[in-house]
Parts: C-alpha cells; structure tokens; sequence
C-alpha cells in the first residue's frame, strides 16, 4: 500500500503523483483473461445448404416486409384487429419487454463500473461555549493543581470533502462483466421479438381455430336438420307398413350421434374465443360479439417457399437470443478467472475546513490512496466459480445448438404440412362434390323402394364425414400457413416496442388507477366465515 499527502505547498507534487500512479495503471490493464468469444459456425451447428422439403419447387420465399406483416396475406380485417391488440396488451409481451427493460438497466449498471467514482460531501455548524468570557478551571485528576483557560463566546465551522474512487480493471474482469451484460441485453431484447413472433402466431392459430369450429358446427346442424327430416320420412312408412321399425331406429341413432357432437364443437369454439381473449389482454368472453355471424376459414391457398437455411436463421430472434445468451456465458469465464489476479484499487480525496465557507478553500489537504490484493487461499471457490461459468458456456452452446436445430425442423415440418394440406384439400373438395350427388340418388331410391335404409345412412355419413374433412382441412391448411409463416421468423418486425420497455419512465404500477369501478378481486378474509 502507498500513500500520500499533499499540504498546501504540496499540490503539483501531489497532482504528478495521482497522474503517474493512473498512467501505470493504464499501461497494466491492457491484459483481459478469459476466452474470446467467436460465434460457433454454421458447419458446427449442423446447418444445411438447403432445405430438403423441396415440396413446391418453384415457390417463392417471403420478403422481409412480408414477414413482418404476414398476417395480411389471409385478408381478414378482424384478424388484423385481433393481432394489433395483441401487440399492444398481451401480457407475455409485456413481461418480455420488462425483462428488457432490465437487462438495460443492468447492462448500464456494468459499464458504470469503468469509471471512477466522486462524491462530494460538506457540513457547517455553530458552537456556542457556556460562560461566555469567563476563566474556567480545570483539575487534576490526581487531586492537586489544575489549568485555567480563557472561554471565547461562540464560532463557526465549515468543512468539505471531495472523494474518489477507481479500481483498475488489471485483468480484464471489468470488461468481460460488461460484454456478459451486454450479451444479456441483446438476449433480452431478442426474447421480446421472439414472444411477439410466437403471440402473433397463436392468435391466428386460435382464429383459425374459432373460424373452423363455426363452419365444423354450421355443417352438423344443416345435416343433423336433413336427418330430423330423414327420421319424419322413415315414421311415416313405419306407419303405412312399407319398412320395419329397424330402419326407424337406425334413422334416430344416427340423428343422436350428430346432435352429440355438437356440443363438443361448440365447446372448442369458446374455448379458442377465450384463448383469444387473453391473447389480446381481455377477459374471456369478451370476442364473443365479435364472431357473431360466423365466418369461414381464412383462405390461405398458397404455395410459399423458403430460403437458404443459414437467411431463416438469421431471421429467428429465438436463434439470436441463444446465440447472444452463448456470448454472455462465454464472457462469464473471463469474469471469474479475473478473480484469481491481484487487483489494484485507487482512491483519493481533497478536503478542507475553517470557520468561514470562503475560508475551506485555504486550508486543503489531498490524500492519495493506492491498495493491491491478491487471492492467497479461499479454499478452493474461485477455481469452481471458474468451473461453473466453463459450465454454463457448455449449457448456453448445447441451448444454441438445440435453438438452431427445432428452427431448422419447425420449417422443414411446415413446408411439408403446407403442401400436403393443399393437396388434401383438393381431394376432399371433389369427395364432398360426389358425396354430395350420391346422398341424392341414394334418397330417391329409397323412396322408390329400390334400395335398402342402410344404404341411404351410409350414403348420409359419407357426406358428413367428407363435408366435416374438408373443413378440417381448411383449417389446417390455413394453419400450415401461418406456421410456415412464424417458422421462417416473422412476425416481429413491425411489432411495436411494448410501454414496460420503455427506459426512464414510471412504473406502470406508479400510475394511479382512476378508474372509478372498485378492483374485481376482494380483499382477503380477516375472520373465518361462519357456517350454518
């Protein structure tokens, strides 16, 4: 340890010792242990040239603005409503863009650390001494002889300080901290991206859901209607002799086992209405209206392609946020391998005092104070800091390398269900057609005797089975689409930066609520409620 005071005729002395001593430790701090971080590479990852569902060649891949506002592609204005709703009040994303909002914070907080620091601190104060111009006397302790002193009657006292601080970052430990916080930022604010680009998908996942249980409901009614009229037709020749109760009873089970899914339709229905819903930061219930009349499935008859494999990535913030989580990890190794280096730490201050403020300026003293530690035996816990940062850069790189590969899957899986779905929807589209046309020949034959009932009821689930296929289908087709959509990462670039992101500004919680409704929840129960 070094140290040393400057008086009054000591100031350049005392300056040109404060200046060598920080040249020095300027000089020394050139030296940053730990691994440097290289993003790992594409061969590395495992990733391909091309994508191997080459299922519509020619198929063009989406452009950047087209990704970040796909959803227009289906054409629907109440899905574009519903999406910008959830934009603007899901809660996931802003949960996402608080945490963004922190590592920011945190991040700032770790560049501070490069800089010295300086407080300023004063007092001033009156002292009034009792027996005002008198002689005051003072014995001995030991009982004989005593001092007499003249008492002044009052004086002032001023004093201020000036204080710093500054540890020289020898080994790198300082900067490694800030590229760990760094790597968290852009984590973070890749994560918000991510929870947009996975909100927006799911509400068009639940619209196209609600939309396919209200045209799955609209075709069980219209032919659980044609089988009440299919029921009145077989009564009546039960009646006039011409069949046996058999096929009456057959005409009724087949009616029941129609009208019983249909409770389980419409239970699909508000489901994926209140899923919405909190999507879009509501309570259930309150997109009912809204879907009120029915709609059809959006179509989505298109055959979209890819790109090279090594452009979706880099349109994935999912990816991006692994990637960024893996330097941040990286950087920790250096962090605690610092810790195993001496550190040089610098402080100083210049104060002075006196019985007038203008008199602090001419009695200054400055002290200059400069430490080094160094790890001797701390029992083994830095070198497992060490270990356990090695870890977490494994632990980051296999998330990366499973981050790369399920993006890599998620468009190889979409791009042969989008082609599949078109193609099956083309097929139960011509099925429903005849299906269609043999309900009608099977029912005037029946009525003219020339075939059997149960050909009529086979002839009745045929079409309700192709007709309840093809609007599955639609659906999935429709769903295909949006998934290849969110698979080759859009969805998040025209999103808006959520309010809890925001930097320098209040929490949401500091604003006072005037809303003039009590809060729904009550408070919680003082006493136990009494039974009767």
């Amino acid at each position: 340890m070094a140290a040393g005071s400057i008086g009054n005729g000591n100031e350049r002395r005392g300056a040109a010792a404060m200046m060598a001593v920080a040249v020095g430790s300027l000089m020394l701090s050139g030296c940053t242990v730990g691994p440097n971080y290289r993003p790992p590479s594409a061969t590395r990852m495992g990733v391909p040239d091309q994508f191997s569902s080459d299922i519509a060649p020619g198929a063009e891949a989406p452009s950047v603005q087209e990704l970040g506002s796909w959803w227009a592609a289906l054409g629907d204005p109440l899905l574009g409503d519903l999406v910008d709703k959830a934009l603007a009040a899901n809660p996931d994303i802003e949960a996402a863009g608080a945490q963004l909002r922190q590592a920011r914070a945190q991040y700032k907080n770790a560049r501070a650390s490069l800089f010295p620091t300086l407080d300023v601190s004063g007092s001033g104060g009156h002292t009034a001494l009792l027996g005002k111009g008198s002689t005051t006397f003072i014995a001995n302790p030991g009982g004989s002889g005593g001092a007499s002193f003249a008492t002044q009657g009052s004086y002032d006292q001023f004093s201020a300080s000036l204080d710093a601080a500054y540890e020289v970052d020898l080994f790198g430990g300082v900067r490694r901290s800030i590229q760990a916080a760094r790597g968290d930022y852009a984590s973070a604010a890749e994560t918000l991206r991510d929870t947009q680009r996975s909100i927006v998908a799911e509400v068009a996942l639940d619209y196209i859901d609600a939309r396919s249980a209200q045209e799955r409901l609209a075709i069980a009614r219209s032919n659980l209607k044609s089988q009440d009229e299919t029921v009145q037709l077989v009564g009546w020749r039960v009646k006039a002799g011409l069949v046996s109760s058999l096929d009456l009873a057959q005409a009724k089970a087949q009616q029941e086992t129609t009208a019983a899914t249909i409770p389980a339709l419409e239970t699909s229905l508000a489901q994926s209405l209140n899923a919405l819903a909190i999507l879009t930061g509501q309570a259930p219930g309150s997109l009912d209206a809204a879907f009120d009349p029915p709609r059809p499935v959006p179509i989505a008859d298109r055959a979209l392609g890819a790109d090279v494999p090594v452009a979706v990535l880099g349109q994935r913030p999912d990816v991006r946020s692994a990637e960024r989580a893996l330097a941040a990890a990286t950087a920790r190794i250096g962090v605690a391998k610092a810790q195993l280096y001496p550190a040089l730490r610098l402080s100083g201050s210049l104060g002075g005092n006196g019985t007038a403020i203008g008199d602090i300026g001419t009695f200054l003293t400055g002290t200059l104070l400069a430490s080094v530690s160094a790890p001797i035996f701390h029992g083994g816990a830095i070198r497992a800091q060490i270990e356990n940062a090695r870890g977490g850069a494994d632990l980051a790189l296999a998330n990366y390398h499973k981050a790369v590969l399920t993006a890599l899957s998620d468009v190889e899986n979409a791009l042969v269900s989008l082609a599949n779905s078109r193609r099956r929807v083309v097929t139960l589209g011509a099925a429903v057609d005849d299906s269609r046309n043999a309900l009608v020949f099977a029912q005037s034959q029946y009525r003219a005797g020339l075939i059997d009932f149960q050909t009529l009821l086979d002839s009745q689930r045929t079409l309700l089975s192709s007709q309840d296929g093809l609007a599955q289908a639609r659906a999935d087709r429709a769903t295909a689409l949006v998934q290849l959509y969110k698979a080759l990462g859009g969805g998040w670039q025209a999103a808006p930066l959520p309010g809890t992101a925001m930097p320098d500004v209040p929490a949401q919680i500091e604003i006072p609520d005037l809303a003039e409704e009590p809060s729904p929840i009550p408070p919680a129960q003082t006493k136990p409620i009494e039974r009767p």
